[in-house]
């Protein structure tokens, strides 16, 4: 080792995930402690058994304060440029009965504690992740992003997690085009700070962010976001030019109104709303709904000017009994969107679909000229209605060839058989897929291409 070239130890170092790791590294020659000094990173999380030993009256004197080892660690790095530091996602466990002081010892956004390292480093700062330890932080209102904003003038990267923050004393930011909260409570109910203070932000990520009122979304550059909210707020307004892939998730929001002309890939999942209005989002071409609302219909409708949608996946969850559902069925869902070549139904749709087919039959759309591939989610109650209700699509969609069933776990063996071996036999250019599924369990596909 003391022969290698520094560039080669220094690369060997880098690739360490823990800071741990290369503390104990340093030990072993003079050349790795010499090198270590010009690692660009540092990366610390106290684990679910360090943190007990700091319980327990028996060891707690052996074990050195989390916050000291991470400072020492700051302090002996020369050009620092990505720190990582927080607690194992184990310690996500710990209870409010589980702890019996109040301890601040792992509360890592705390002002007093950033203001011991972050000054070392900030720089040449480029990218910060913070995961707090939520008993101790959640009850205490942190600073921390007026000190981050101060101080990091080249950060392009900031991840928190597990926290509660102030956006008092917020400084423009011109550089950080990646923000990520997750599990925060953030005291700017409309998130005007958040937008003004990081204008150039490209991706952002809300995840379970709380202390929302009627957020909005104002970014100008902003190209993927990932939002889920996690109490009721009353609206949400998105307003990003540049946005190309949107996830948004939340529970009954009055209004949600979004204005992006570029997007592209639209995953909404969504608890009742009373207006969906969607501005000028005329280029989604991918679109994933999973959605509690009145009706199919009242679904749809919010969507009826994207008729540019190619793939489509939709489950809902239908909120009162009194669906006349021989006013929706496939034929009515591809005349809102004719262009669709790949759709994947749940159970919701599927079974209001299939008991329109029954009702009413299915009639000739405009989409089932461009339909390539059915995925459909069965529970199969009377198998001859499956089936027919699957072979009329088949017979009216020339150009769907490739269909996968995923028949509900709880159906019997017998029939699922049955009617596996029905399909393959009745429409042989059909390359099929087969699969369980099951709720609150990921899908499995069993066979493939038969």
């Amino acid at each position: 080792m003391e022969n290698l070239p520094s560039s080669l130890v220094l690369e060997i170092l880098s690739r360490l995930t823990d800071s741990t790791d290369l503390a104990r590294c340093k030990l072993v020659s003079k050349t790795l402690n010499t090198v270590s000094h010009d690692i660009r990173s540092v990366t610390l999380f106290c684990s679910m058994s360090r943190y007990l030993k700091s319980r327990s009256p028996e060891t707690k004197h052996l074990v050195t304060p989390f916050k000291t080892v991470f400072t020492d660690l700051v302090r002996r790095s020369r050009s620092v440029d990505t720190v990582s530091l927080g607690v194992d996602r184990a310690l996500g466990t710990v209870s409010f009965d589980d702890v019996e002081d109040e301890c601040d010892d792992l509360y890592l956004t705390d002002f007093s504690f950033f203001k011991e390292w972050l000054p070392l480093i900030c720089e040449g700062l480029k990218s910060l992740t913070v995961s707090d330890f939520w008993v101790q932080s959640c009850w205490r209102r942190s600073d921390a992003l007026s000190l981050i904003s101060s101080s990091c003038s080249t950060l392009v990267k900031l991840v928190i997690r597990n926290a509660w923050l102030s956006v008092d004393s917020l400084n423009s930011m011109p550089t950080l085009t990646n923000l990520t909260l997750e599990f925060v409570r953030l005291d700017d109910e409309d998130l005007s700070r958040i937008s003004s203070s990081f204008p150039n932000l490209i991706e952002l990520n809300l995840i379970g962010v709380g202390g929302l009122k009627e957020p909005k979304i104002n970014l100008l550059h902003l190209r993927t976001c990932q939002w889920s909210v996690s109490n009721a707020p009353l609206s949400l307004i998105i307003c990003a030019p540049n946005l190309v892939d949107f996830h948004l998730k939340c529970i009954k929001p009055r209004l949600i109104v979004l204005e992006a002309p570029l997007l592209y890939t639209f995953n909404l999942s969504l608890e009742n709303t009373d207006e969906l209005n969607l501005k000028n989002c005329t280029n989604i071409e991918c679109l994933q709904l999973n959605i509690e609302c009145l009706s199919p219909g009242f679904l749809c409708s919010m969507f009826r000017h994207c008729s540019t949608v190619k793939r489509l996946t939709v489950d809902l969850v239908i909120k009162t009994d009194r669906v006349e559902v021989t006013e929706f069925g496939l034929d009515t869902l591809l005349d809102f969107f004719p262009n669709i070549s790949y759709l994947n139904l749940g159970p919701g749709p599927w079974f209001v679909m299939e008991s329109s087919f029954c009702k009413g039959g299915l009639k000739e759309s405009i989409g089932m000229k461009t339909l390539k591939e059915l995925v459909a989610h069965l529970v199969v109650n009377e198998i001859e209605s499956t089936l027919a209700f699957v072979f009329c699509i088949l017979d009216k969609c020339m150009k769907c060839s490739d269909v996968s069933l995923l028949i509900h776990r709880d159906v019997d063996s017998y029939v699922a058989s049955n009617l596996i071996s029905t399909c393959g036999s009745k429409f042989p250019r059909v390359k099929w897929r087969w699969g369980i599924w099951k709720e609150g369990i990921k899908d499995t596909l069993v066979s493939d291409g038969i």
